[in-house]
């Protein structure tokens, strides 16, 4: 009996991690929680969601604070094969901006992220970002009009904006004027909410 007991508590986590794939967040620092206390990011916010929900899928939060389309582009096959999500969140591309990279090679790393999630199985949903306005005119709106145009081209669900209605209020940010505080992660949550949750299984028992 307890030989029977062990098999079946050994067994047991690989069927539940089986029946609920979880969701993917493959992001930058907005998404790692940068100046934030363990806990606080919108990642965990989400994850806290679901929970009270009775929804079944965990969050794995694949964000690196600094990382580019480029980089994600590098890192995102070994972490759907590894971890073989349904949902994968794609918050990667305010660093390029940052760094004036072309908008061609934004555009063409945010296609091969999606196409990626898709060829693994994964419902995709793709999150923008805005540029400050010192960047000038033209390429902050070119670049803000890639995350759309991507979408667009390959029908994904589109946050537009990730910060919206945060990075425009100073009390809201952090000193460097890049990363909000923590009292702002609920709102960004709810930006990203409306998007994100007609992609997900139904609440348990439901």
């Amino acid at each position: 009996m307890i030989r029977l007991f062990l098999i079946c508590m050994l067994t047991l986590p690989s069927i539940a991690m089986a029946e609920s794939p979880p969701i993917l967040v493959l992001g930058d620092s907005l998404s790692a929680g940068y100046g934030l206390a363990p806990g606080e990011g919108w990642v965990d916010l989400l994850a806290e969601r679901l929970e009270a929900e009775g929804r079944a899928e965990a969050v794995v939060n694949a964000s690196v604070s600094g990382d580019t389309t480029s980089g994600g582009l590098t890192r995102l096959p070994p972490l759907l094969e590894r971890h073989r999500p349904s949902v994968l969140v794609l918050e990667l591309g305010a660093n390029d901006g940052l760094r004036g990279l072309g908008l061609d090679l934004v555009r063409q790393n945010l296609t091969r992220l999606v196409q990626l999630g898709r060829e693994a199985g994964c419902r995709v949903l793709l999150i923008g970002v805005r540029l400050p306005p010192n960047y000038g005119a033209s390429y902050t709106q070119g670049f803000q009009a890639a995350f759309r145009e991507v979408a667009e081209s390959l029908d994904v669900p589109l946050v537009p904006a990730l910060l919206a209605d945060v990075a425009e209020h100073w009390d809201l940010m952090q000193p460097d004027g890049l990363h909000p505080l923590a009292k702002a992660q609920g709102r960004i949550l709810d930006n990203v909410w409306p998007a994100l949750e007609p992609l997900l299984g139904a609440p348990e028992g439901r």
